[in-house]
């Protein structure tokens, strides 16, 4: 048999629309999945249908949640007087493995990148703004990517965030040049927040 059936095709053409599965990878997903008991995929259209429509982001830091705000957000025990930038979701459940940061978060969307058409504007940096206004936040630690656009976001937040009191950081060592944060491992993560640095 030279082709697939439509079917069988059309999946694997779905899979290959997620990050970081190329065409063989599909191929051996949509085959364990439609030679697998009919159970699992229901399962598996279930949990994801039910993911889709229950996750969004928390309406203070953008972190993905079920509830708004989140139980990030709604923590007692978390320090309030910290604020950690990051530039997606995800990264908060990087730091969040590492085990060494309890204060709270801001997920600003992206990060500047003009080349792409990602402008100030466009990311969450209101919100910020807002949020150190409202709450007792001393410090500001940026935990954006090592690349270009990265550094350039960081720069522009610590010119714009700059006021008597606030403390503004930058993690700093262990995070490879030009990586995002969840390519790092929890204990060099760790390592990067308690070596921050002061932003000039």
């Amino acid at each position: 048999m030279g082709a697939w059936p439509e079917s069988l095709g059309a999946l694997i053409a779905s899979l290959t629309r997620l990050p970081g599965i190329g065409r063989r990878s599909a191929e051996r997903i949509a085959l364990f999945l439609v030679q697998s008991e009919p159970a699992l995929a229901h399962q598996l259209a279930g949990a994801i249908q039910r993911a889709r429509e229950q996750i969004h982001a928390c309406s203070q830091c953008g972190a993905l949640t079920e509830t708004s705000p989140c139980e990030l957000c709604t923590d007692p025990r978390r320090d309030s007087a910290l604020l950690c930038v990051v530039e997606r979701p995800t990264d908060v459940l990087s730091i969040e493995k590492s085990g060494s940061y309890h204060g709270r978060y801001h997920v600003l969307g992206g990060r500047i990148s003009p080349l792409e058409g990602v402008e100030a504007e466009d990311l969450r940096i209101a919100e910020l703004e807002r949020r150190l206004q409202n709450e007792p936040i001393q410090e500001v630690i940026l935990a954006l990517g090592t690349d270009v656009e990265g550094e350039a976001t960081c720069h522009y937040l610590a010119r714009r965030l700059r006021r008597p009191g606030l403390r503004i950081t930058r993690i700093a060592h262990g995070l490879p040049a030009g990586t995002g944060l969840e390519y790092a491992d929890e204990l060099t993560l760790g390592h990067a927040l308690q070596g921050r640095r002061e932003m000039s």
